[in-house]
């Protein structure tokens, strides 16, 4: 039966039954005319001694005054007392009494009086309270099932969840409509965890159990139900018993919690603004919503930051439309402009920069815009979807989609930091490294540059390519420590300098040591301001660098070469194709102190390659060096290749995937000018010969077609540079001339003094030779030699 008709029908059987109780029936006034077995176990008077006596004889309380109140109206009722009697040995018991009509006149019996002990009763009588309080005021869901697992018993709390709904005879699984076992580890239905419990006597406890009661039937509600077996005194099981509480409440709020943990953990992965759109759709779909749109403000993708206020509906691009890919590594959805119309959800949370709530119908019933804010600014604005979802959105939703975009909005606030970082590091990277590498006669060159960060798309390696003077070139690789914005900056610093370094025409040694000057010094200027062990302490990847800077003439076909910490670099001779690593002392890396710098000179016929390149190709973590220069000289020996499919073949050879360090590569061929391009006259020192030089100058210009400007000026090139080396200097003097791209002088005398241009006064008889070349020539300068010094000057050769 159901609990309504168990509290209002059963029959409570407790120490005052009759059946039980200690019972004495009185006459009309009050003298006992019965004594039952139970009166005389309790106070010790026997039937002959008790009956005859008025029945106030055993009360202590008022005796002799006891008198029978008028029963209540029923005959299932009765007037209830505690009294105390005495016992027939003396001592005073507390007892419970009710007293029943029997006759309403005459003389023959006319009450019944039951008497039990008083303790007793009130504890029997507070079970009962108890027991009907589980049974009609407990909101636990009480019910019974025999061993067949009909139900046979409910409480009231089980009878209202259940509504009307007529559920007795009837198997747990059947009390509800598309119920499931949410709990892992049990069996796949209510009955069987039963069965499992009464064949085991292993008790079942916060078992979750999810359907829709007849209560409720278009909403899922969740219980948590504990069973156990009901068996008698001889342990032969009687049933099972079942207690459930309704946790819907506690479970969605526990399932938004877990769902904010897993958003935690599975959102901002990745610096990528479409990923993290799709890692929130994995996240929601389908536990939150059926489906998810992402859409961003345009000026958020290049990087840049909206103005607060001016987020607008038309401005937005979709990133990411529909529920997760199962593929997390699928490519994402092509990004397109979304044009929501002024009145749409989108529009108008993007206006009032909170979540919209629309609950319509149609195929989609609810949809929740919730809008991407970070520093005051709205990023963009995500739209939650329900098409199947039993339930709307409501307003617990609310925070946890507010919670989930607002995790969200941090990471695409990232993606598009690292966006604009990204962009201004590309761009210092193109600013540092030579966009460009001059076409030079001497040389053909190519290269390759493998950052270690590639997503920042700079690092601290770098390469340069020379122009000198005497169609000589200036060839550079260096490695900064570390990789990304700030060894790119520190390259970038180094490379300036090298370059200027190198305009002044230092042999290799002097200007590795030059430059190892600089560095120490940028050091210790950096520790004198910061203190030491502060938070601001100089960490300067400066310090360490390695560079090697090699100098080659195309006249002679040399090459000069000092390195400073960095790897040999491998030459394939033109002849035999043979590899071979020239023989340059090593010296320390830039800013260590230390050994000296030493330059190394040899010879480099026409044809031959030369591989310079930094540690990051030829070793990493897991690599063997000698095995990758092994690779490395296997690739060169096809030297005759083009340059540029050789760099290709060395970087998918030695570097297929990503790299662990920055790595460059320079590739060189080399290239010598043909003697009718070179003209050289060794003249005395001697006055007269002055005009000799310029006689010959002249006629060597003239024997290589150029035109009458360009043999007048190097006429009075000629004459000027010569007549100096004559005045300033002694010894012999050098005149060479060099037809390449331009046309180039060489006057060279055993002199150390440089000339230096100025400007004479109007009654000055000399000094504006110089200014004279300046003005008339492309360029001039002065570069030092082992036996002196050589001053040249180029002009330009008319197409």
């Amino acid at each position: 039966m159901s609990a309504v008709y168990a509290a209002e029908g059963a029959d409570f059987r407790g120490p005052l039954d009759v059946t039980k109780a200690a019972t004495a029936v009185l006459d009309a006034d009050g003298t006992v005319v019965g004594w039952n077995p139970a009166a005389h176990a309790l106070l010790g008077y026997p039937p002959q001694e008790a009956v005859g006596r008025p029945i106030g004889t055993f009360i202590v309380d008022r005796p002799g005054e006891y008198h029978l109140a008028t029963p209540l109206p029923g005959a299932a009722q009765a007037r209830r007392q505690v009294l105390h009697m005495r016992h027939r040995d003396g001592h005073i018991i507390r007892v419970a009494t009710a007293s029943l009509p029997l006759s309403h006149g005459g003389t023959g019996p006319a009450k019944l009086l039951a008497v039990a002990d008083a303790d007793e009763t009130e504890r029997w009588e507070a079970l009962q309270s108890m027991l009907r309080g589980l049974a009609t005021q407990s909101p636990v869901g009480l019910a019974i099932y025999d061993t067949d697992l009909r139900i046979v018993w409910t409480n009231h709390a089980l009878y209202q969840e259940m509504g009307t709904f007529q559920y007795a005879g009837l198997g747990p699984d059947e009390m509800v409509a598309h119920g499931e076992i949410l709990s892992d580890g049990y069996p796949g239905t209510l009955e069987e965890a039963m069965r499992q419990v009464i064949a085991t006597g292993e008790p079942v406890i916060e078992l979750h159990y999810s359907g829709r009661p007849p209560a409720d039937p278009e909403h899922d509600h969740v219980w948590s139900c504990s069973y156990y077996r009901l068996q008698d005194a001889d342990g032969r099981p009687l049933g099972v018993c079942e207690e459930t509480v309704d946790i819907t409440d506690r479970y969605l709020a526990q399932q938004r919690l877990d769902l904010l943990v897993r958003a935690g953990a599975r959102v901002g992965t990745s610096l990528d603004m479409t990923r993290t759109a799709q890692e929130l759709s994995a996240v929601a779909v389908p536990q939150f919503a059926d489906g998810i749109t992402v859409d961003l403000i345009d000026v958020v993708l290049e990087g840049e930051q909206p103005t607060p206020g001016t987020a607008t509906a038309r401005r937005v691009v979709r990133v990411w439309e529909g529920p997760a890919s199962a593929d997390r590594d699928a490519h994402p959805a092509r990004r397109r402009p979304v044009d929501h119309p002024a009145d749409s959800l989108q529009a108008r949370c993007l206006a009032a920069g909170r979540p919209v709530l629309d609950t319509g119908t149609g195929p989609v019933h609810s949809r929740l815009a919730v809008p991407l804010r970070t520093e005051g600014a709205s990023l963009g604005v995500v739209t939650f979807c329900r098409d199947r979802h039993p339930d709307p959105f409501e307003s617990g939703d609310l925070l946890v989609a507010d919670e989930l975009v607002a995790r969200a909005a941090v990471s695409i606030d990232n993606a598009r930091r690292f966006t604009r970082e990204h962009a201004a590091a590309l761009t210092l990277q193109r600013s540092l490294l030579p966009r460009r590498l001059p076409k030079l006669t001497g040389v053909d060159v190519a290269h390759r540059y493998l950052p270690a960060d590639s997503r920042a798309g700079v690092g601290g390696d770098w390469y340069d390519v020379i122009a000198l003077s005497g169609t000589r070139v200036g060839l550079v690789v260096g490695d900064v420590v570390g990789h990304g914005v700030r060894a790119a900056a520190t390259m970038g610093r180094l490379r300036t300098s090298v370059r200027a370094f190198a305009r002044l025409d230092l042999p290799p040694d002097e200007l590795l040591t030059r430059l190892d000057e600089l560095v120490t010094q940028d050091a210790h200027e950096q520790a004198a301001v910061h203190a030491p062990g502060s938070a601001t302490e100089a960490d300067d990847p400066a310090l360490g660098v390695t560079c090697l800077y090699a100098v080659y003439d195309p006249v002679a076909g040399r090459c000069s070469m000092a390195r400073a910490g960095s790897p040999l670099p491998s030459v394939v001779d033109p002849a035999t194709g043979a590899v071979s690593h020239p023989d340059v002392p090593a010296g320390p890396p830039l800013g260590l102190g230390g050994l000296p710098f030493e330059s190394a000179e040899f010879d480099l016929p026409e044809g031959s390659l030369m591989a310079l390149f930094t540690d990051g190709l030829v070793q990493g973590r897991d690599r063997d060096r000698d095995a990758e220069l092994d690779a490395l000289h296997t690739v060169l020996a096809d030297h005759e290749r083009p340059l540029d499919d050789l760099c290709d073949r060395i970087v998918a050879t030695l570097l297929p995937g990503p790299v662990d360090d920055d790595a460059a590569l320079l590739l060189v061929r080399t290239r010598t000018l043909d003697s009718h391009e070179v003209a050289a006259w060794d003249l005395a020192d001697d006055p007269e010969v002055v005009g000799r030089a310029r006689a010959l100058a002249t006629g060597q210009v003239d024997a290589w077609g150029l035109d009458g400007e360009l043999s007048f000026t190097t006429e009075l090139v000629v004459s000027e540079l010569v007549t100096n080396a004559i005045r300033y200097a002694s010894g012999p003097i050098q005149l060479r001339l060099i037809r390449d791209r331009n046309l180039i002088c060489e006057v060279s005398d055993t002199g150390h003094t440089s000339p230096h241009l100025r400007r004479a006064g109007s009654e000055d008889e000399g000094g504006r030779g110089l200014f004279l070349i300046a003005q008339m020539t492309q360029q001039w300068g002065t570069r030092y030699t082992p036996t002196g010094k050589t001053i040249w000057a180029e002009q330009p050769i008319p197409p």
